[in-house]
C-alpha cells in the first residue's frame, strides 16, 4: 500500500530557470533524496553531476530526467568515503561542465546495533561514509569554487539524529552530529571567500533506504503516528534544499533547515513519550 502523500509532485514546467549557468554535483543522487535535488536543480536550469556508488541504472535514469526537464547531467560513479574518488566527481563535473557552483553531501549509510553487539566493520563503514564522505565533499568542492573565486554554494544533508541519542544508531548518530559542527566549522572559513555552507535536517522520509529497517506495514503504522500523519517525500526536502541553494538565500550561511513534519517539537516528544 502507497503511503499518504499529500501536496507533493514535481513542479516541472513551473520552476524558474534561475539555475540557468550554473553547475551542480549531488551525491547519492540515484535514488531517493539525492535523485530528488538533482532532478529538482535541473529543472530550475543547472547542470548536474548525479554521484552513485552502486546503482547504475538508476543514475542513468536520473540523467535522462534531467534532461527531459531541459538540461544536461552525467553520472559519476564513486563511493564518497574515498577521498580519491570524490576529487574525482568534481574532476568529471568540471570536465563535462566547466565549472561547479553547487554542491550537495547527501550520500550516507546506516547499520542498526546496540552498541554492545555491533558488528565493528558496519560501524566504521557507517562513519566513513557518512561523516568522511561529506567531509571528503566538502572539502573537493569548496576547493574547486574557491579555484573559480565566484562564490558558491553547499548543502550538507545531516539529520535529527545528530542532536537526538537514538538507540541503535550510535555510529550514525555520532557522524551526523559532526558534520553539523563540521558545516557550521566550514560556514565561517568560507563566508571570505562568499562560499555559503547550510545543514539540512530531513525527518523522517519516504526513500527506498528506509526498507532497509523497514517493511511497509511498519512505515505505514510509524507515518500514522507522527505529527504530519504521513512520512515526507524526497520532493520535499529537495525543494528546500534547492532554495537553500538558490540566489534566493544568498544571505544565509551556517544554518540548520529542519524539514520533519514536526517530529522534533518538544510537545510532540513528550506526547509520545506518554509525558502529556
Amino acid at each position: 500500500m502507497e503511503l499518504q502523500r499529500t501536496g507533493v509532485g514535481s513542479i516541472r514546467g513551473q520552476a524558474k530557470m534561475e539555475l540557468a549557468g550554473k553547475v551542480a554535483l549531488v551525491t547519492g543522487a540515484s535514488r531517493g533524496i539525492g535523485r530528488a535535488c538533482a532532478i529538482r536543480f535541473a529543472q530550475a536550469g543547472a547542470k548536474v553531476g548525479v554521484n552513485y556508488r552502486s546503482h547504475p541504472d538508476d543514475a542513468e535514469e536520473v540523467v535522462a530526467a534531467c534532461r527531459a526537464a531541459g538540461s544536461d547531467a552525467i553520472a559519476i560513479q564513486g563511493d564518497v568515503a574515498s577521498r580519491e574518488d570524490v576529487d574525482a566527481a568534481v574532476e568529471k563535473t568540471v570536465a563535462a561542465f566547466g565549472r561547479l557552483d553547487l554542491f550537495v553531501s547527501n550520500a550516507a549509510y546506516s547499520d542498526r546495533q546496540l552498541m554492545l553487539d555491533a558488528e565493528l566493520a558496519g560501524f566504521e563503514r557507517t562513519i566513513n561514509v557518512t561523516m568522511w564522505g561529506a567531509f571528503n565533499g566538502l572539502r573537493a568542492a569548496a576547493r574547486q569554487m574557491d579555484k573559480q573565486g565566484e562564490g558558491g554554494s553547499i548543502v550538507i544533508v545531516s539529520s535529527p539524529h545528530a542532536v537526538i541519542a537514538i538507540p541503535t544508531a550510535m555510529a550514525y548518530n555520532m557522524a551526523k552530529a559532526a558534520i553539523d559542527h563540521m558545516a557550521r566549522t566550514a560556514a565561517i572559513e568560507l563566508a571570505p571567500k562568499r562560499i555559503r555552507v547550510n545543514l539540512m535536517h530531513p525527518g523522517w522520509i519516504d526513500t527506498p533506504g528506509e526498507r532497509k529497517f523497514f517493511s511497509e506495514e511498519q512505515l505505514e503504522q510509524g507515518a500514522a503516528s507522527l505529527p504530519w500523519k504521513r512520512l515526507g517525500t524526497p520532493e520535499e526536502i529537495a525543494n528546500v534544499i534547492y532554495f537553500m541553494a538558490s540566489p534566493a538565500c544568498d544571505y544565509m550561511t551556517g544554518s540548520t533547515v529542519t524539514v520533519d513534519g514536526g517530529v522534533s517539537l518538544p510537545w510532540w516528544s513528550n506526547r509520545a513519550e506518554g509525558k502529556q
